[in-house]
């Protein structure tokens, strides 16, 4: 991370210093809302968030442990720099350096004292954000994206949090400095710009699933993960048998899984996946569509062509008319 960056993150805060001055507790002046009972564990969102604002952010205060808390808001962790020690839903994570860990709003999560190099970096959600953020994603709908939300968003979830090991993964990193960066001098168009980066993470987030941790107990939200990541990477020879073998699975136990977790059938979302990328080819290349239908899984050509009518209401070559005039493509095919 930029050293002039870290520098600023690393500046000790009022509330630590008071804790380094003897200050045994947290400050539950600055989390709670002052109708909270000293009992209650809901961090509240209006206390942490600007007035007006979806998104905002705040250095992890260090020195002290943090009890057991919910929130009322999605939250997400960033590590800038060492380490942190936290128990979420009763179970252990440390966080290094470049890790994201996402809660959702059900998240139980206590966090352990950290040291003065210890940096990490807590972005505030109100779920309402990913209303904007999602058409900034692309007009395409991702399946995997829409998983990865829906975990963060939903209720009565199996398990509440995802853990990205993404330190190794450049454009993430870059991503998460800008948006720091973006938030701490909340320049001219910052809100926009924030709204922005945060798309790009998430779409970069989903070029990487490998990289993606759910929690121990939860096997139908593992498998749908593996299931929607393997059809992204593996969209033409892709099938639920092979899948499931892999796995030592047997193909009902998984099929009834991906229906409940996502509402669509293997066969519905291999489908959609292969049509999306037909459709890139057909506006980005010049290849013919007899080449296309092949490398997206279709060996049949008129069966791509009638299946191709039957989801967009037009021909693969229409389609490619309509929407690659700009990129000067070749429309013999």
């Amino acid at each position: 991370m930029n050293k002039d960056l870290l520098q600023k993150l690393s500046t000790i805060t009022e509330e630590e210093q008071s804790i380094l001055n003897g200050e045994k507790v947290i400050n539950r002046a600055l989390y709670y809302s002052a109708e909270t009972s000293k009992d209650a564990d809901e961090i509240d969102s209006a206390r942490v968030l600007k007035n007006g604002r979806l998104i905002d952010m705040r250095p992890h205060v260090r020195f002290i442990h943090f009890p057991k808390h919910t929130h009322n808001y999605v939250e997400f962790i960033y590590m800038c720099s060492g380490s942190t020690r936290h128990i979420v839903d009763g179970q252990e994570i440390t966080l290094k350096e470049g890790d994201l860990l996402f809660l959702n709003q059900h998240a139980t999560q206590e966090i352990f004292p950290a040291g003065e190099k210890d940096i990490a970096v807590n972005f505030m959600i109100l779920p309402e954000f990913f209303d904007v953020v999602l058409p900034m994603m692309g007009a395409k709908p991702s399946a995997l994206r829409e998983f990865i939300v829906s975990c963060l968003t939903r209720k009565d979830m199996q398990s509440n949090f995802l853990y990205f090991s993404v330190s190794d993964v450049v454009p993430v990193q870059n991503l998460m400095e800008n948006l720091i960066w973006n938030m701490l001098n909340a320049d001219k168009n910052s809100r926009t710009i924030n709204q922005a980066t945060v798309g790009l993470l998430f779409l970069n987030l989903t070029n990487h699933a490998e990289l993606i941790h759910v929690p121990s107990n939860s096997f139908e939200q593992e498998i749908t993960l593996k299931v929607l990541s393997y059809i992204d990477t593996s969209y033409k020879t892709a099938s639920l048998q092979d899948f499931a073998k892999a796995e030592g699975a047997d193909v009902y136990t998984v099929s009834r899984i991906i229906k409940k977790e996502t509402g669509e059938t293997f066969k519905a979302l291999l489908q959609q996946k292969r049509l999306e990328r037909a459709c890139n080819l057909l506006s980005r290349s010049a290849a013919p569509i007899s080449d296309i239908a092949v490398s997206v899984g279709y060996d049949n050509t008129s069966f791509f062509h009638r299946l191709f009518r039957r989801v967009y209401g037009c021909s693969p070559r229409d389609y490619r008319l309509q929407n690659a005039s700009s990129a000067g493509l070749s429309h013999e095919n």
